[in-house]
């Protein structure tokens, strides 16, 4: 890996890159080393790019989509072209190993290309008049201006499954990238200057006001659509909110995934699916398996393998070749691993492997079995490297255990019968299903969860309604 050449230190606004004001630190979460320092902008730099980018809507929602999209597909070309130099500051602020963060470029970049090309296709309909001399028409026309809030976990593909509908089919888009990884954002900034977008269409502000920020994009009445991935608790208030102005919202909030292993199931397969949904940026996702519900009679043999598996998982800097498994992104979230380990063993739980803190930041990767029903884990989404196993007798007991949670993001499910693969999907209760795969998302497909997982979808054909309103055209006489 070269040495990065450029490392991001200014915020983007009305086409101009921000760095006269006061600043706040970017820190490794694997070295504790300062990375770069970004502008600290406020509620007033929130509300003047607001203005910019309303000011800036006209002419951009009017640009014909041949126009929109070849600047998206600029944009595209030019995250490809940087890769491996974007990955780097990807790695350097959120710690993932930088395989997984080449990977999310290509990921994060690939819903760029996709929307590209959709917007073109944003039809409408004509409808069978039922009343002679009326011609019924519908087309789509972008809402407007869009607030875009991502976490630190995805810190390109939650941005570019956001910003690259919105952009691609008129809107033009506020952004408020994490506080703790606003460096890859900040770099698509820079390469959506030089794709040519024009000024006030997209713009990046950065600061650690969370909520004073968050509350002016969601109260505003120039804002027309909030898009928030996050958790269900911020979620929650930015919804409430974004109620005084009946705004479009779209939430992508908690997960509590189950992960179920029937007796007829590939073991060795449900293993490694379990490995790559599990353990991916040290579990620090939002779909991560969070619950293994596994049929008594391969119970044993599953956590025997999936405990070798995971003895393997190297642990350490992103930077460093084989790592497979980074730090967490803060204190906060080692002690909720730690919270959750301690509440289940004292509950009855074995520990097969992990456990502790290595240093730092860095959590050993973790596996229990025999957990209780009644541990915080069943409940809680835990978002670290921890395996908690469950064993089940019965379909019906597997699937109601699954579903007994507030949440219904993603679920995941082994087994080599294909009625029982139909059967048991449709009885989950979550916007997304992974048969016989940890992985499961990809541009063409809608990403979304139900209940209090969130509201709307991104990616696939779907992901483009999201930014766009349906106008009906009545012509008569």
């Amino acid at each position: 890996m070269k040495a990065t050449r450029f490392i991001p230190t200014a915020a983007y606004i009305n086409g101009k890159f921000i760095d006269d004001r006061p600043t706040f630190d970017v820190v490794n979460p694997a070295t504790g080393e300062v990375i770069s320092s970004v502008p600290d902008l406020g509620v007033s730099d929130c509300k003047q790019a607001i203005q910019d980018a309303h000011a800036a809507w006209e002419d951009w929602r009017n640009a014909d989509a041949a126009t929109r999209c070849g600047i998206v597909r600029r944009w595209y070309e030019l995250m490809i072209r940087t890769k491996e130099e974007l990955a780097h500051v990807m790695t350097l602020e959120s710690g993932k190993p930088l395989h997984e963060s080449l990977a999310e470029v290509d990921y994060g970049a690939s819903f760029v290309e996709w929307f590209a090309e959709e917007a073109k296709r944003a039809y409408g309909e004509t409808i069978p008049s039922p009343a002679g001399g009326q011609r019924l028409v519908t087309i789509r026309q972008p809402i407007g201006v869009i607030a875009a809030i991502t976490p630190w976990n995805f810190p390109l593909a939650m941005v570019t499954r956001k910003v690259a509908p919105a952009l691609a089919c008129g809107c033009t888009v506020i952004l408020r990238p994490a506080s703790q990884t606003p460096l890859t954002a900040l770099y698509v900034a820079k390469m959506a200057h030089e794709a040519g977008f024009p000024a006030g269409v997209f713009n990046v502000i950065t600061g650690k006001d969370s909520s004073g920020m968050g509350a002016a994009l969601a109260t505003s009445e120039i804002v027309r659509k909030i898009s928030f991935t996050g958790s269900t608790e911020v979620g929650r208030r930015l919804m409430e909110l974004a109620a005084g102005t009946i705004k479009k919202v779209s939430l992508e909030l908690g997960g509590n995934a189950p992960f179920l292993v029937f007796d007829d199931a590939d073991i060795d397969a449900a293993v490694k699916g379990a490995i790559a949904g599990k353990f991916r940026n040290s579990g620090q996702t939002c779909v991560s398996i969070n619950r293994f519900y596994v049929q008594n009679t391969v119970f044993d043999r599953f956590a025997e393998k999936l405990t070798h598996a995971v003895r393997k998982l190297k642990v350490g800097n992103g930077l460093d070749p084989g790592v497979e498994v980074g730090p967490l992104i803060s204190d906060e979230g080692i002690e909720k691993v730690r919270k959750h380990i301690r509440d289940a063993i004292d509950k009855g739980a074995k520990l097969l492997t992990g456990g502790k803190v290595i240093n730092g930041r860095f959590f050993q990767p973790t596996v229990l079995a025999d957990v209780p029903s009644t541990s915080l884990v069943a409940r809680q989404e835990t978002f670290g490297p921890l395996c908690a196993l469950f064993r089940f007798e019965t379909e019906a007991e597997a699937i109601a255990a699954a579903n007994d949670t507030e949440f219904g993001l993603a679920a995941y499910l082994y087994s080599n019968d294909v009625n029982r693969c139909w059967r048991v999907s449709e009885q989950l209760e979550a916007g997304m299903i992974g048969i016989n795969t940890g992985l499961l998302s990809n541009a063409a497909a809608p990403f979304g969860g139900i209940k209090q997982s969130g509201i709307g979808r991104e990616g696939s054909k779907h992901g483009l309604d999201e930014y766009m309103e349906w106008k009906y055209l009545c012509f008569g006489g």
